[in-house]
């Protein structure tokens, strides 16, 4: 009897070497990394800030071009209202001042909804604008500084005009359509305003007649 028993527990005891030698090598076994959830793709169509977003080529050259021609207006639009003797340049440089700075602030609110990055600064083209109209004052600053005004916005009427109705953004497009009335009057006072201080260029003034003796 004890012999039986003996060798039933020493088969058990076999039969339990396999199962330890797999147990051992399940622990040995590499394992596979657990997923990471902290790398979820981005959803399809998100944008980057300071990027120009999905704006197609004419809409971003007409933004930038919009924001530094806006910035100029501005700034040369306060130094008119130091510098110009005349009472019509400096009404005319307020109300640039006032105007451009409204739009530039409505097309910053634009570029915010669309993560486009604007310009920051004047580019050396304008910057060398600015720097020359500043070495001027009275009748100097104010010839100089109305030509440029109607050079400006024959351009920027142009330009507006065209994105009003060519734009592929639809809110780029009803803002360009929106300021297109408001540089249209500025176009006119430009002239209107460019005229009168051409005219007082090269003006000989008249001297009183001599009295006779």
């Amino acid at each position: 009897m004890r012999k039986v028993l003996g060798i039933a527990i020493l088969a058990s005891a076999l039969g339990a070497v396999p199962a330890l030698a797999q147990s051992t090598a399940d622990q040995t076994k590499p394992q596979p990394k657990p997923k990471s959830t902290t790398s979820a793709k981005k959803p399809a169509g998100q944008k980057t800030a300071g990027t120009t977003g999905t704006l197609a080529p004419a809409d971003h050259n007409f933004v930038n071009e919009a924001a530094i021609g806006g910035m100029a207006e501005v700034e040369l639009g306060n130094l008119a209202k130091e510098k110009a003797s005349n009472s019509d340049v400096k009404s005319f440089g307020e109300r640039m001042a006032t105007d451009h700075g409204k739009a530039n602030d409505e097309l910053k609110s634009w570029a915010e909804q669309k993560n486009v990055t604007l310009p920051t600064e004047l580019d050396a083209k304008h910057k060398a604008l600015r720097d020359r109209l500043a070495k001027l004052s009275g009748e100097a600053f104010d010839k100089a500084y109305m030509r440029e005004m109607v050079a400006d916005h024959n351009h920027d009427v142009a330009a507006f005009k065209r994105e009003s109705t060519s734009a592929k953004d639809p809110d780029l497009k009803a803002w360009a359509g929106k300021t297109l009335p408001t540089l249209e009057e500025h176009q006119k006072l430009a002239k209107e305003t460019n005229a009168k201080v051409a005219g007082m260029a090269g003006t000989p003034k008249k001297t009183p007649p001599t009295p006779k003796k």
